[in-house]
């Protein structure tokens, strides 16, 4: 005869249900789409407020110096500057929850529309840029690293602080200067040719470069110092194994942490380069739409770039399970 334990039951007499547990990855992609969701709308209410009290006139910037009183109060009432601060803000979340930003004072279209046709040149940018600095700064870390504390990492030490020391219009300058002008290889502006995107992408990875490989050097320094990668060579494991699959593959979190940020600045525009290179991307429109006071423009731009940077940094996070498996999303993370 066998004997079976009896189902708990409340004091009803009616058996619990039993709880739907969630997946912890579900659970914590969740809650941070719930925290950006916030920090989005944190950022948009402050840029509002922020770009309202800034001095100028958008309609005095828009008529121009010769425009009348009448005039400015007429272009004023169609922009609905007549209002009061606090109804402007309700009307701007009312149309923020349809997804309509406004129209562009300067380009008297859809403000969201003019954004994204600027994005794909900005992610052309910033795609090739990070390509670039994980090319070179992953392995030249790496090489610094291996020859630590030698003439020949001092050496390249100095380099990598000169370029970190350079401002990117600098930079940009000297590149235009010496490829498209002393010697016209390259185009100097504009982005008409693929060619064209040889320069920005060089000016911008000069100083990720220099940024990457100092973080990469000092990782992969520590790493070489841990204990396992001593126990690792007494077993006889060839260096370039203790190397990539060793050393980097502990080292690979704040090297992927360290791209993926430098890539979600890099989406937001990278407004001095564009402005040197005449790039029709993001970062000269939002210089553009500042010089004009274009408040459309500006919070479309805000928005479009912060919700590019938090999918990026969600990005990021979700990786880390498949480069540390001891890495666990959601309670408990480490």
């Amino acid at each position: 005869m066998t004997l079976t334990a009896p189902k708990p039951q409340t004091a009803l007499g009616i058996s619990p249900r039993r709880r739907t547990r969630i997946n912890p990855t579900v659970k914590y992609v969740l809650k941070r789409l719930a925290q950006s969701a916030l920090t989005i709308f944190l950022t948009l209410t402050t840029v509002f407020v922020l770009i309202r009290m800034a001095p100028g006139d958008p309609a005095y910037a828009l008529a121009g110096p010769l425009a009348s009183t009448e005039d400015l109060a007429q272009i004023r009432a169609d922009m609905g500057l007549d209002k009061s601060v606090f109804s402007q803000y309700l009307i701007y979340l009312w149309d923020l929850v349809h997804l309509n930003l406004g129209t562009s004072y300067s380009f008297q279209a859809p403000a969201m529309d003019v954004v994204l046709g600027r994005l794909p040149y900005t992610i052309t940018l910033a795609v090739s840029s990070i390509l670039l600095t994980a090319v070179l700064s992953i392995p030249l870390g790496v090489w610094m690293a291996r020859h630590a504390d030698t003439r020949r990492e001092l050496g390249a030490n100095v380099v990598a602080v000169g370029g970190q020391s350079m401002p990117e219009f600098w930079s940009g300058l000297m590149l235009v200067t010496i490829f498209a002008v002393l010697i016209p290889v390259l185009p100097a502006a504009g982005f008409t040719t693929w060619p064209s995107l040889i320069l920005p992408t060089v000016t911008i990875a000069i100083l990720q470069i220099a940024l990457i490989s100092r973080m990469v050097r000092r990782e992969m320094v520590s790493a070489f110092a841990s204990p396992y990668i001593t126990v690792a060579r007494s077993r006889g494991v060839s260096e370039r194994e203790l190397t990539w699959r060793y050393a980097m593959r502990n080292s690979a979190i704040p090297i992927v942490t360290a791209l993926g940020t430098r890539f979600a600045g890099m989406l937001n525009g990278v407004v001095v380069v564009e402005v040197v290179f005449a790039w029709p991307g993001v970062g000269s429109l939002v210089v553009r739409a500042l010089e004009t006071r274009d408040y459309p423009l500006i919070q479309a731009t805000v928005l479009v770039t912060a919700v590019l940077a938090v999918l990026v940094q969600l990005a990021v996070d979700l990786l880390y399970p498949l480069l540390d498996p001891r890495v666990r999303l959601g309670k408990g993370a480490n």
